[in-house]
């Protein structure tokens, strides 16, 4: 199955309606399930020690108030109006953001950028036309471009926002588990206290199984997150369904029984006098009012699982007008209840009617354990995009969707967040605390996506500075309100989404640094092309037939681990290609635009350089489909006549890459050459006539390789040996020359950089998995070879 294929064959097609409701109603299952189930804990978390209701309602309208302006306002203004259409070729999230800000203003910090990448047809895409003010736009660019400190500044921010996505990955099934049985206790003391009897169908012992029974949970919804995005949507969306059907028409009664005048809190003029009349105990409540939001970031982060029209219809006609009515029906039932004598009175399972409270129960348990699978999709995608873009060690990819390919799951992430959420389950074991973490964790996302829309304003839709200036204003103050509340109970553990995406950020760093300083050793350490030319076409030792891809990260030059296999290795192959497979800041690369290939020194020499472009979001190729894709490629460059300069030499690595061709993969270019193996007499009549082929004489059992031909112009000799010997080679087999280098630091660097380079880089290199290409490639085929370098 060739996914690559599948996904561009055509881009500029649009969905239909019925998959776009498709996906709206998978979406529910698997972004809406955290912010969904707000109502559980939102009202108990703000009343549950700060301030109390009193009989004039101000308190409950003034909640009610801002629970309402806080959802209008972030999720649905900001998130569904304005941030989804700041996505990457349908990519989400803060790396999403970086990716197109990076792209727009060049200020991209990865090492191997070359101005080939710049005409990738995803490269640009402006998603406004026009300009409103196009002056404001190439100055910002400027400040960026000339200011390192600025660029690292913008990457830290990026950096953030993804750590926090990931400590929210931990925290959130932690607080769906421990909500669910915290739930059940408290539902089961306050039916015990109405009806003045023991405890009802529920042990006495509970809250001593509450944390087992808890992480049995997590485990289990962890283990399901293999089967995909495609099948826990449909598996869960359902749930989520009955959840709003049940709270909506939950709220609606409760809104016509007990206050139908509930609706006046809706205005903003009751904010005001809750924070006038609970001053600073308001201020802090407004935690637990933040509680409302926590899941709207899931919209953008999951974009690349679904799509942009079915993401907003989900929110817009189901979430949004469901979980306004459950706000209004809690809020009118308690205008009407203001004896607390427990928490639990003022929880959502006290506005529920009598009758109906186990059934509702049982769906609100279901609901708040599918609540968590947002975030983990979105911490799914988000490390994707770090681990491709050089940002994040490299974890093994699985791909659950032949049709959409963001949807991915991440075997070691996966089983580093259930530890880690159990760890927090056992540790805490208190929804206030993790309820606290949560909101942090969450607003700081915000804020950071706030950040990075405001320059994505001025520099990728051209609008005028003003209008991002009051983007960052508006949307800023909120979520800085929101801040504030969140970081004074730090000590309450809002600490641990910090200390979270600190270890996060200190691993990121590490393996950036680490990645960027052996790139930077790698370049002042070329091998000179004199010193190539100097051996001869022989190389100064003995060619033997077959092909040896050597792996480098330069996109040009001769990486210097060459010499070290020209004085170690006996013999080279006839045709070497020096093989570089990169990412750009961009989700996909098209197929045709995949390879890059240009020629090292004269024809004799039979030395290529093939750079593979991906996307941050593309699928790699198996060995057998990226074999044959790279000989067609190199085949091609050769019978398109692209040929060195007279004097054979080589020009700078600049000029070098401006001479190098786009080829694109044989699957998607049906009118160039493609490889064909088979065992047919290598002397019977050639297919038909508008085709032709070269062979290659059969030798022995071995399977017979030819290139077939599209009628073209008539191909020089010296094209036709080339090819001639490129198909020789291939038949004979291909070997993966794989430079193994120990990183270490000089000697006489400080103490940081030894502990940076030669303990955190080192470990994360023996213990992440090789680059992506070595790691389907048979064993019998690959040949390492050992080097210290030393940075």
């Amino acid at each position: 199955m060739d996914l690559e294929v599948g996904f561009y064959r055509n881009p500029t097609k649009k969905e239909s309606w019925r998959t776009v409701l498709t996906l709206a109603f998978q979406s529910l299952g698997v972004v809406y399930g955290d912010l969904s189930t707000s109502p559980l804990y939102v009202y108990k978390s703000t009343f549950a020690e700060d301030i109390q209701h009193s009989e004039t309602n101000e308190e409950i309208y003034g909640v009610l108030s801002f629970v309402f302006w806080t959802l209008t306002i972030v999720p649905l203004f900001k998130y569904v109006f304005i941030v989804l259409r700041a996505d990457d070729n349908g990519e989400g999230g803060t790396f999403a953001l970086y990716s197109l800000i990076c792209r727009h203003a060049k200020v991209s910090l990865l090492p191997n950028v070359q101005a080939a990448d710049e005409d990738l047809s995803a490269y640009t895409k402006d998603n406004f036309g026009g300009s409103a003010d196009m002056s404001i736009g190439p100055r910002v660019k400027s400040v960026l471009l000339k200011s390192k400190v600025l660029q690292k500044t913008l990457l830290a921010l990026a950096l953030i926002g993804t750590c926090m996505v990931i400590g929210d990955g931990v925290l959130t099934p932690a607080l769906s588990g421990n909500l669910v049985f915290s739930a059940v206790s408290g539902f089961e003391l306050s039916t015990s206290h109405e009806h003045h009897k023991c405890k009802l169908f529920i042990p006495v012992h509970f809250v001593d199984i509450e944390v087992p029974i808890t992480c049995i949970i997590l485990v289990t919804l962890f283990a399901l997150q293999h089967y995909g995005t495609h099948r826990l949507g449909f598996l869960f969306a359902p749930i989520i369904v009955t959840w709003l059907l049940c709270i909506s028409t939950i709220g609606l009664y409760n809104i016509i029984h007990w206050n139908p005048q509930v609706y006046q809190a809706l205005s903003p003029y009751y904010m005001y006098k809750f924070l006038k009349k609970t001053g600073r105990g308001g201020w802090m409540s407004l935690g637990g009012i933040l509680l409302c939001i926590t899941g709207s970031e899931a919209m953008f982060a999951d974009l690349g699982h679904f799509s942009q029209l079915s993401i907003k219809i989900a929110f817009t006609f189901a979430v949004y007008p469901s979980l306004i009515l459950a706000y209004m029906g809690q809020a009118a039932y308690l205008s009407k209840h203001h004896i607390v004598e427990t928490d639990y009175r003022i929880g959502f399972y006290m506005s529920v009617p009598e009758r109906i409270r186990w059934p509702v129960l049982a769906i609100a348990i279901l609901a708040a354990v599918v609540g968590s699978q947002a975030i983990i999709t979105g911490t799914f995608s988000i490390i994707k995009q770090c681990s491709a873009l050089g940002y994040f060690p490299r974890v093994k990819i699985v791909h659950t969707s032949s049709k959409i390919h963001g949807q991915i799951y991440i075997p070691e992430i996966n089983w580093i967040l259930m530890m880690l959420c159990l760890a927090v389950t056992i540790g805490f074991r208190d929804t206030k605390r993790l309820g606290n973490a949560s909101g942090l964790a969450v607003i700081t996302v915000m804020i950071v996506t706030t950040c990075l829309m405001s320059l994505v304003i001025v520099l990728c839709w051209h609008k005028s500075i003003i209008l991002a200036i009051c983007f960052l204003l508006f949307f800023g103050s909120i979520e800085a309100l929101y801040f504030s509340a969140s970081l004074i109970k730090f000590l309450e553990g809002a600490w641990v989404p910090i200390v979270l995406s600190f270890i996060f950020m200190v691993v990121m760093y590490v393996w950036y640094y680490g990645t960027l300083k052996k790139y930077e050793f790698d370049v002042q350490n070329k091998v000179s092309i004199n010193w190539i030319l100097g051996l001869g076409p022989s190389l100064g030792i003995v060619r033997v037939r077959g092909i040896g891809l050597i792996h480098t990260e330069l996109v040009s030059g001769i990486p210097a681990i060459f010499s070290h296999f020209v004085t170690n290795l006996p013999a080279f192959h006839q045709v070497l290609v020096f093989l570089c497979i990169k990412s750009v800041h961009v989700p996909y690369v098209r197929p045709e635009e995949r390879f890059l290939v240009g020629r090292i020194g004269p024809k004799e020499y039979r030395l290529y350089r093939c750079i593979v472009r991906y996307g941050y979001q593309d699928v790699h190729k198996d060995d057998l489909e990226f074999e044959n894709d790279l000989v067609c490629s190199i085949a091609e460059f050769i019978r398109s006549g692209k040929t060195e300069e007279p004097n054979g030499k080589l020009e700078d690595s600049e000029k070098n890459d401006e001479r190098m061709t786009v080829v694109g993969t044989s699957s998607t270019n049906t009118e160039g050459i493609h490889i064909c193996e088979d065992d047919v007499d290598p002397f019977e009549v050639a297919g038909p006539s508008e085709r032709r082929e070269i062979r290659v004489p059969k030798l022995g059992p071995r399977k017979r390789v030819r290139f077939v031909l599209p009628e073209t112009p008539q191909i020089d000799v010296f094209a036709q040996e080339e090819m001639q010997e490129l198909m020789e080679a291939r038949e004979a087999g291909m070997t993966f020359i794989l430079g193994h280098s120990y990183v270490r630091v000089k000697r006489g660097s400080s103490l940081m950089k030894k502990i940076v380079i030669d303990l955190g880089y080192g470990f994360l290199r023996r213990n992440c998995r090789g680059p992506i290409h070595a790691m389907s490639m048979p064993h019998a085929s690959t040949l390492e070879v050992g080097m210290v370098y030393h940075v």
